[in-house]
């Protein structure tokens, strides 16, 4: 069955006339004639049976379905550009080159991927990285994205159907906070560090107790304050918040390495616990072969992470 879609011509023309509010500078910013962009805003609103602009004493006004429209096609239109210049990169940088839609946990995101993507543009400059925000599993078909870097466990990255995982590395949780509320003390036990405000990961609300038992201390673990202290999401708001003095955060070292270079955070005591968690790359399970270049992400992404090992 035929699309009931107008032609892109008639949808550009609208587009250009409802941002401008004028059929003169549409015209002119589309190199055609007024008449021109008249006759193909007159057909689409033929095609939708919608008056989409009124007549004003100074040219044209939307009428709200219009302004409505103008909204909606304005988006598609975006959209449409972006999908064919990323068509446009891929054959321009040949088998191994071209765009990827990557979904990705927030903080390992910000705090890990980012610095890092300059390294991959040096080596595969052919190679563009789109990234938006996921955290839990979804289905690729209706995503757009081509891969994923998720946060969780073996049994979570086995339940993803329809999907292959490469493990790039282990978490290992550890406590820190800023000097200031550390007071120059050098060593803090365990068992000292339920005295301290502790902040509470909302996601994992017993990480504290989890960590406290791994240490066998058994008093703190069942203690009411490994359960005490600020709630926040994730884990760069717990950075945050501990580098400014609000408490102790159980943080993946990886994700504050900057704070700890820079002397905002101090480890307490240098305890990590490895969970069951880990930081894998997620792509579709395709029959046919694998892209070059999720291929050479997936490869880069790897070195990455042994180097951070």
């Amino acid at each position: 069955m035929p699309r009931k879609i107008p032609s892109l011509q008639a949808l550009s023309c609208f587009d250009a006339a409802a941002r401008h509010e004028s059929y003169t500078r549409a015209a002119h910013e589309l190199a055609l004639t007024q008449g021109a962009v008249s006759r193909q805003v007159a057909a689409l609103e033929d095609f939708v049976g919608v008056a989409l602009f009124r007549r004003t004493r100074h040219g044209v006004a939307l009428t709200p379905a219009g302004a409505a429209y103008a909204r909606q096609v304005a988006g598609r239109l975006d959209g449409l550009e972006r999908d064919t210049l990323d068509a446009m990169a891929q054959s321009a940088g040949g088998a191994g080159g071209g765009a990827i839609h990557l979904a990705a946990v927030p903080t390992f995101a910000t705090r890990w991927l980012l610095p890092r993507l300059p390294d991959l543009a040096a080596r595969h400059p052919d190679i563009t990285v789109h990234v938006e925000v996921a955290t839990r599993p979804f289905l690729f078909a209706d995503s757009g994205h081509d891969a994923a870097l998720y946060a969780g466990t073996p049994q979570q990255v086995a339940n993803w159907a329809g999907t292959r995982a490469t493990l790039l590395l282990h978490e290992e949780v550890l406590p820190v906070a800023s000097p200031a509320l550390l007071a120059g003390r050098r060593r803090w036990s365990p068992a000292d560090l339920v005295a301290l405000p502790l902040l509470q990961q909302s996601t994992r609300p017993e990480a504290w107790r989890d960590w406290f038992a791994a240490m066998d201390v058994p008093d703190a673990a069942a203690s009411p304050r490994a359960l005490q202290g600020p709630r926040l999401e994730l884990f760069s708001m717990l950075a945050v918040a501990a580098a400014q003095g609000l408490g102790v955060a159980l943080v993946p070292r990886l994700l504050v390495e900057a704070e700890l270079e820079r002397g905002e955070l101090r480890i307490a005591c240098p305890k990590p616990l490895r969970g069951q968690r880990g930081y894998y790359f997620v792509v579709p399970e395709h029959p046919g072969a694998e892209r070059p270049v999720l291929a050479a992400l997936r490869d880069w992404l790897v070195q990455q992470a042994q180097a951070q090992r």
